[in-house]
């Protein structure tokens, strides 16, 4: 909350979205932020495809958004508990959906132009970190996505 703040008069006057602590977004509301975004920031606990029903995922058309930034794979006791009840409803194919790899294949079919995914387990204050290295590159700094993942590889 305090990156949001921080770089806030960066964004655009249309910045929508939802601040999960506070509530967790209906299916409704991810399919139109998710459809109506030129930029999507996730920033939460487990996988971002744990979120979104993946049969009304394949079916949405998703070309306005330029940049989708996935900053998931955060685990606590809390999350990996929830993970796990809702993974046993779940086929094995359907979890492996979740990975971010594939993750990254369906929403590229979705029509998202450019992802920025973690691809293992991390921590919170990593992504924190993560999260200001994009801000501080991308919107005050003025460098290209290419760049600005460069920059997180180092």
């Amino acid at each position: 909350k305090e990156i949001l703040e921080k770089y806030h008069n960066l964004f655009t006057l249309q910045w929508e979205g939802v601040i999960g602590n506070i509530r967790v977004p209906s299916q409704a509301e991810w399919e139109q932020l998710l459809t109506n975004c030129s930029a999507f920031l996730f920033y939460g606990m487990e996988r971002l495809m744990s979120q979104i029903l993946l049969n009304r995922l394949v079916a949405m058309n998703i070309p306005k958004c330029h940049l989708m930034i996935i900053l998931d794979l955060v685990r606590s006791k809390q999350s990996y508990q929830r993970i796990t009840n809702s993974d046993i409803h779940k086929s094995c194919l359907h979890i492996a959906t979740e990975r971010p790899k594939e993750t990254a294949m369906l929403l590229s079919l979705t029509g998202v132009r450019s992802i920025i995914a973690n691809q293992w387990y991390t921590t919170l204050q990593e992504n924190a970190e993560r999260l200001e290295i994009l801000f501080e590159n991308l919107l005050s700094v003025g460098r290209t996505t290419g760049q600005t993942v460069h920059i997180l590889q180092k």
